[in-house]
This record gives C-alpha cells, structure tokens and sequence, in this order.
C-alpha cells in the first residue's frame, strides 16, 4: 500500500517556474516508478512523466520535454516535478501515480496508486 500527497500547486504567470513535490508512504515507494500525471478541464488524465525506482531513468512527453524535470529522493519517500517556462496550456490538476508494474510506466492503467491531486493554473 502506498499514500500518496501532493502539493506545491498555484497561480503563477507564463514563464514562471513551480516545483511541486509528492510524499509517500510505506516501503513500496521505494521500489516503484513514479510519474506525474495532469489533467485540464474537459480532458482526459495526461502522462507527464515518470523516474525509475533508482532516479537513473527518466520519460517525459514532448510537450513538457525540456522544461520539466522528476526527480526523486528516496531517503524523504519523495518526488518533485519541477516546471520551469510555465504555459497557459501547462494549466491543470497535477497528480503523482506509484507504480509497482513497470519501471517506466505511461499508461495509466500501470499505475497503482494515486494522490489526491494539486492545482496548477499558469495565466497569460
């Protein structure tokens, strides 16, 4: 079993950079892959992108490739997404996922848990 809690959501301006972090809990945070997931309004839940269990693999989708970057700390039961040149388009529910399936998971079907979601909301 793994509890996963967002936070780090808000309101910033294009161009603006946020972190957002997830704490888990239970030990089999450690050994999952973990992503990041959004979802706008009207749209379905979207990958962002996901970190191996050791932090050395990384998988992002176009849109965010070069401007985000998961990192993870496994000793504080922790990931981050860090979001640098935000866009309007980057606005929505960020969620983090733990997935015990596979080490570089995109489908959200792969993933077990999930947290409770945050708030991004990036204004022209």
């Amino acid at each position: 079993q793994v509890q996963l809690v967002e936070s780090g959501g808000g309101l910033v301006q294009a161009g603006d950079s946020l972190t957002l972090s997830c704490v888990g809990s239970g030990r089999a945070f450690r050994n999952s892959g973990l992503g990041w997931f959004r979802q706008a309004p009207g749209k379905e839940r979207q990958f962002v992108g996901v970190i191996s269990e050791n932090g050395a693999t990384t998988y992002y989708v176009d849109a965010v490739k070069g401007r985000f970057t998961i990192s993870r700390n496994n000793a504080k039961n922790t990931v981050y997404l860090q979001m640098n040149n935000l866009k309007p388009e980057d606005s929505a529910v960020y969620y983090c996922a733990a997935s015990s399936q596979a080490t570089i998971a995109i489908k959200r079907a792969e993933y077990d848990y999930w947290g409770q979601g945050t708030q991004v909301t990036v204004s022209s």
